[in-house]
This record gives structure tokens, C-alpha cells and sequence, in this order.
């Protein structure tokens, strides 16, 4: 069947059906009838494609959404879906990191899995104690209970574990801030400097 003359051309809405019916002879190229099954096939197309996407990425634990259940029972983890999904990845990447011998670089590894950004270790040896310091995090991280619960399962039992965090400090803010950037920006960014938790 061929579209009348002054009727309005069929477009496609899948992406999947255009593409089929790219690898159609010429002669189907007016006909509505064969359009409609390309677009109609390759809607089913798209669904199974995002369907093989979503499967995919639930095999990857910074891209897991409904996967993410399996990956905390396996690692004995207690899910708790009030927790936004980047913190419950999270603690899973940091329980996948904090397998072996407890060193300055193995902390590093699970620290940095919670907040993506650069940690400095420091140890204290006559006070028994080591220092987690947030280097690029502003404020204290929306996920430090997590941290601490798996620093403490890491660590040996005589180690102290010391947090510091870095805040927003008026010289990083006058003259190097806009105001729009300012609104952006918690009260809790700005504690007046460097924080302590043990």
C-alpha cells in the first residue's frame, strides 16, 4: 500500500524499526503497510536492546540499580533502599576493595571508593593511631558512617581511626567565588576550617 497523495509521511518512532527498514528493498519505500511493521518490530527491538543495557549494567557496581540487592547480599551487606544508590554502591566497592593486609594503600583504596575523591593516609605510630584526611571533599561526606563501619572492619583493633575534613575558608571564597556559586553551597561546607572525628 502507498501513501495518498496530500497524506501526511509515516515517521518512525523506533529506532530499531528505521534501521530495519533501511535494509528493505526500494520499492518498499512508500508503502505504510510495510513501514509500520519495521516500526512496530523494531519497537520490540528497542525494549530487548534497553533490557540487554540495563542487564549489562548491573554487573558493574557503579552502574547497578536493581542488581544492587544481589551485589550487598553477597558481600553480607544489609540493604537499606533509604540510602541513595551512590552511598549503597559505595559501601559495596569499598567492601570489594578491603579484602587483604591492612595497609596505608588499602585504607587509601576504601576511602576513596566512598567520596571519588583523593584521601591522604597518615600514620601515627606512637599514639596507635592513622588519619583519614579529605583532600577535594568539601565538608563531611554524606556517607561517613558507612566509611567508619568498614574502617573499623578493616583495621586492626588496636588502631585509632582520625577523620579530617576540609571546609570552605574565606580566602577560598573572596574574590575567587561568584555569588551564584555561593548559593550552591551548604552551611555545613562552612565549619571555619579543618574538622576532627575519631
Amino acid at each position: 500500500m502507498s501513501n495518498l497523495p496530500g497524506s501526511a509521511p509515516f515517521s518512525f518512532s523506533s529506532v530499531k524499526g528505521a534501521e530495519l527498514f533501511s535494509y528493505l528493498p526500494a520499492y518498499y519505500e512508500t508503502s505504510r503497510v510495510i513501514r509500520a511493521d519495521m516500526n512496530t518490530k523494531g519497537y520490540e527491538m528497542d525494549h530487548f536492546y534497553q533490557a540487554l543495557e540495563e542487564t549489562f549494567q548491573q554487573f558493574f557496581v557503579r552502574t547497578a540499580t536493581w542488581g544492587l540487592p544481589r551485589w550487598e547480599a553477597e558481600l553480607g551487606i544489609e540493604t537499606n533502599l533509604n540510602k541513595p544508590l551512590e552511598q549503597r554502591r559505595a559501601v559495596v566497592e569499598s567492601k570489594l576493595r578491603g579484602g587483604g593486609k591492612f595497609s596505608g594503600k588499602l585504607v587509601k583504596n576504601v576511602a576513596a571508593a566512598y567520596e571519588r575523591g583523593a584521601v591522604n593516609i597518615s600514620f601515627e605510630p606512637a599514639q596507635w593511631a592513622f588519619t583519614i584526611t579529605f583532600v577535594d571533599t568539601i565538608g563531611v561526606p554524606p556517607n561517613l558512617s558507612d566509611l567508619q563501619n568498614m574502617i573499623e572492619q578493616i583495621k586492626p583493633a588496636h588502631l585509632v581511626a582520625r577523620y579530617v575534613f576540609r571546609y570552605l575558608r574565606i580566602k577560598e571564597i573572596h574574590q575567587q567565588m561568584k555569588i551564584k556559586e555561593l548559593d550552591g553551597k551548604k552551611m555545613s561546607d562552612f565549619a571555619g576550617g579543618i574538622h576532627n572525628v575519631e
